[in-house]
């Protein structure tokens, strides 16, 4: 599996973010937290589900996360999203983080994960995602 991991260089989705790592975003190890990495991840997904549903939405679960390969300061992270199933209150979003590493222009998948979100109203209670 990681081999195909590896191997894999075509996004899916589209693009929704982009931002750089910094070294205030970092661990001990000079690698960027993980924890950053899943915080940019969900705004994107969150922009995909938000215009999908048409409104507010909250993440309710993260489905499967796999981290491939680190995130290093000085790396554009740019985030691909992909709208899949989509339920009366739910959806899943696919999300792919890509590092752009810093001075070499060589683009690697560093994490896939798969999001669900939940469309909700002014008052945070479930609505139906068409409206």
């Amino acid at each position: 599996m990681a081999g195909e991991e590896m191997a894999d260089d075509t996004t899916r989705g589209e693009l929704t973010t982009r931002i750089l790592a910094m070294p205030a975003d970092t661990n001990p190890a000079g690698d960027i937290f993980g924890g950053w990495v899943m915080s940019q991840m969900d705004i994107a997904g969150g922009l995909a589900a938000n215009q999908a549903a048409h409104g507010r939405v909250v993440m309710v679960a993260v489905d499967a996360m796999h981290f491939i390969r680190p995130v290093k300061v000085g790396d554009v992270l740019c985030v691909y999203t992909e709208l899949g199933k989509v339920g009366h209150t739910s959806m899943k979003v696919h999300v792919e983080a890509w590092a752009l590493r810093a001075l070499s222009n060589v683009r690697e998948k560093v994490i896939h994960a798969q999001f669900t979100y939940v469309a909700v109203d002014a008052d945070g209670k479930p609505r139906s995602v068409r409206g």
